[in-house]
């Protein structure tokens, strides 16, 4: 039985959760995960990849364990959480890594990608995000709503995106068996989004997604130019990132291996055995 670690860092000040396991010495696979989970969203898949690769699956900082300052004692960007990233990898002497990335683990994975390029061996993409055509219009319309202008209308939408029912199905559509989905995932996610203050952390978030958009096309390029095995391992019934967003990473990396899974946005609770065996099966034939 493989063993976890469960570990805490400090860095920059702010204290870090991760989970960590496997080999020492063996290649490294850093997961990042996406709003409104932490790294609990990777509690199965880490004993699966550790048996051969060097885990890590760090919390973000304002999700799970890892420190959750104030909105206005700590700028929420997605910058500032992928430099958090980047420190935690340096103060764990991590050079190299395959990355995978799930929703906003997308965007800091690329924030990482772009700053130390040759750092990156492999990108793993399971409904995370590199293309406008992936964002699903009607999940997407009052997100654009709070870019535009940010009022006590705009933001109550966003608010219902915090709640228990939303983050339910966020789990369960478009799963075909549901029962297959713990319902452990959507109350252990409400209560860290519930915690004092934790609601303008997730807003200002929201806010900050919009700086991505400009992202995109540094992205792009950095996977023609790079030739970064990448694999996307997508939900297909997934009206948050749609499948389109998958299937355009083949339009810069022509070499991208796409599999899109009869699942919703968090594919790992209805699929785990054929994604890690898929993610398994794509990191043994690059030769991490």
């Amino acid at each position: 039985m493989t063993t976890v670690h469960h570990r805490y860092a400090t860095v920059a000040g702010q204290e870090l959760f991760y989970r960590e396991a496997g080999p020492a010495d063996a290649p490294v696979v850093v997961l990042l995960h996406g709003f409104p989970t932490s790294s609990f969203m990777f509690r199965h898949l880490v004993p699966l990849l550790a048996d051969r690769y060097h885990v890590l699956a760090p919390d973000h900082l304002g999700f799970g364990l890892s420190d959750a300052p104030a909105a206005d004692e700590f700028g929420y960007t997605f910058d500032a959480l992928a430099n958090l990233t980047a420190g935690l990898l340096d103060q764990l002497g991590v050079n190299r890594f395959a990355m995978y990335v799930q929703d906003y683990g997308a965007p800091v994975g690329w924030r990482l990608a772009l700053d130390r390029p040759d750092a990156v061996t492999a990108v793993i993409s399971q409904n995370g995000n590199g293309y406008e055509v992936g964002l699903a219009e009607e999940f997407w319309r009052p997100v654009r709503a709070y870019w535009d202008r940010r009022t006590p209308e705009t933001e109550a939408a966003l608010r219902q995106a915090m709640t228990l029912e939303a983050i339910r199905w966020q789990y369960l559509h478009g799963v075909p068996d549901q029962s297959l989905v713990s319902p452990d995932t959507w109350y252990h996610d409400f209560a860290m989004v519930s915690r004092p203050g934790n609601d303008r952390v997730q807003l200002e978030l929201l806010a900050d997604y919009v700086s991505n958009m400009p992202l995109y096309p540094r992205l792009h390029a950095y996977l023609r130019d790079s030739r970064v095995p990448l694999l996307a391992v997508w939900g297909r019934n997934d009206e948050i990132f749609c499948p389109e967003g998958a299937l355009a990473f083949a339009d810069d990396a022509p070499h991208a291996e796409i599999s899109l899974l009869d699942g919703g946005h968090f594919l790992l609770e209805s699929h785990l055995d054929t994604v890690a065996s898929t993610v398994g099966q794509f990191l043994d034939r690059i030769h991490l």
